[in-house]
Formats: C-alpha cells, structure tokens, sequence
C-alpha cells in the first residue's frame, strides 16, 4: 500500500527569471501542453505540479504562476513571479519533489519559507525553505 502525500510550493521567484525556467513550471503546472524544447525527459518526467480534477485534498489541488506587483521602491514598481500549488503525490513521487526545488531555488526572490509536504494522515507538515540559492534540508 503506498503513502499519498500533500506538497505545497508557495513563493516568489525574481522577475527576471529566464523564460526557460517559466517555461518549464508552465509545463509542470499544466498551464501549456508542450513539453519545452531542451527540457531532459529523464529529469522532468511529467507535469508533477499540474491540477487533477479527481484529487483527493479536501478542496482539490491548485497550480498557478503568474506575474505580480510587490510594490513600490526607487519610484517604480516592483513585480515578481507568485508561485503556488498543492498536489496529491504518491510516495513513489516524492523524488520529485528535488526535481521542482532544485528549479525553483536559483531563482527564489526572498529566502525563507517555500512550501511543505505531509503525509495525507500527518498533522506536522515537514517545511522546506530557500537561502542563497539552494534549499533547506529535508527528510524524506
């Protein structure tokens, strides 16, 4: 019998992040059908972040990117790229979870919180994080 867990991406990434990098969330998220021109099928297997309408999370999952405003500094306004999901995966996916990370990391706005996953019956979700590039340890 497997384990079914909930993961979650919550962040901003830079506004400058490359559009092959948008490109590929875009795919994972499900927002485009094509799988981007370059991108490694051993590496990126399938769209591991796009909404399934038969979920089993309360409320369903969730995938979204889009551009932001995060306000205002030097006289212009300042926009990033607001990340958010929330999948069902099986524990066979779980490995998964380095492919998105090590993606998202490089180009994370501000370090700190990034998201989380927990095991469907589990009430203490384990939290990963983002500083200088990479992400905070985690165990699977």
């Amino acid at each position: 019998m497997s384990l079914h867990f909930e993961v979650v991406f919550t962040c901003f990434l830079q506004d400058d992040t490359p559009h092959t990098v948008l490109n590929t969330l875009r795919w994972h998220l499900g927002l485009t059908a094509e799988r981007p021109n370059g991108l490694d099928p051993n590496e990126h297997t399938y769209p591991v972040l796009a909404a399934n309408p038969d979920s089993h999370l309360s409320g369903g999952d969730f995938a979204s990117l889009r551009r932001q405003s995060r306000g205002f500094a030097a006289g212009r306004e300042l926009y990033a790229w607001g990340l958010f999901s929330r999948n069902y995966w099986l524990d066979d996916e779980m490995g998964e979870l380095v492919t998105i990370l090590d993606l998202l990391a490089p180009h994370i706005e501000e370090p700190g919180y990034g998201g989380y996953f927990r095991e469907e019956y589990d009430t203490e979700p384990t939290v990963f994080t983002f500083e200088n590039g990479t992400y905070g340890p985690l165990k699977l």
